[in-house]
């Protein structure tokens, strides 16, 4: 009963983030998202963002590159507007998203998170999560560009296969692969991959490039990436150190420009081959 009541609590309390009265649904996105001199801070004056600008033109790939806390979430939290910023404004479109109704928005984004969420079910159920209409045909399309449907197919029943709480009885890799059939067949303009391969291992973090490679492809994208290999053919990799932007450009430039970039590169190299 004790733990009821806080889960209760936790229902009834308001969410910080509010549609405007009469808020206009977001018109269909073509996908440029512009940050202008945005600061955002969780709580209090404890900012971990600082004016941050930044351009992503429709259809391009921008990697957000550093070791945890340096505010590389919190940027794609804004552009779905799961917190509001502190000052400044995030646009999609020319549309400041604070202006719209946050359901019409989210509707045309996908995230693709570290920790794939699933719930129990079927994994077609999990798989039409956000695309409740969804044929079987369609399912399954969206399976195969994943590299999830061999997979599925092998399991005793296939796409009606239950899958427990959490989908315990899936690897992290299967389970990221749904994940990321799940976006496939919601066909988001926007995308938000947030370490998507930072939890599986090197065979199947092929699978789920090649996988990315498809899903990416005429959209606009946010990769959070820990693992700089996964980024090097981005159109744009900027580097957050501290809630600024102190580095940004395309993988080669930043590695011969010899900064902070070139210095997180070295050392993952010499780990990895060490």
């Amino acid at each position: 009963m004790a733990g009821g009541e806080r889960v209760l609590n936790l229902l009834d309390t308001p969410s910080q983030v509010q549609d405007r009265p009469n808020a206009p649904a977001m018109p269909p996105i073509v996908g440029r998202i512009e940050f202008e001199h945005v600061s955002f801070a969780y709580r209090g004056d404890d900012e971990v963002l600082h004016n941050v600008n930044l351009i992503i033109e429709a259809g391009q790939t921008v990697a957000l590159v550093r070791p945890t806390g340096a505010g590389k979430t919190s940027m794609a939290n804004l552009v779905t507007r799961l917190y509001d910023v502190s000052d400044g404004a995030v646009r999609i479109d020319g549309i400041d998203v604070r202006g719209v109704a946050q359901r019409s928005l989210r509707g045309q984004t996908g995230l693709v998170p570290q920790e794939p969420l699933l719930f129990s079910g079927t994994i077609a159920d999990n798989l039409r999560f956000g695309t409740p209409d969804a044929t079987d045909d369609e399912i399954e399309q969206a399976a195969r560009l994943a590299n999830a449907h061999e997979f599925i197919v092998a399991m005793p029943e296939g796409y009606r296969t239950e899958i427990q709480e959490g989908g315990v009885n899936l690897s992290v890799g299967q389970r990221q692969l749904v994940c990321i059939a799940r976006a496939v067949l919601a066909n988001p303009r926007i995308l938000i991959l947030d370490e998507a391969t930072a939890s599986v291992d090197t065979l199947t973090e092929v699978l789920i490039q090649d996988a990315l490679q498809k899903l990416l492809r005429g959209r606009t994208a946010i990769v959070i990436a820990h693992r700089l290999s996964t980024i090097r053919h981005a159109d744009l990799i900027c580097v957050v150190d501290k809630g600024r932007i102190v580095e940004r450009g395309r993988h080669e430039e930043l590695l011969a420009s010899g900064g902070l970039y070139r210095q997180l590169y070295e050392r993952q190299f010499v780990t990895v081959t060490t």
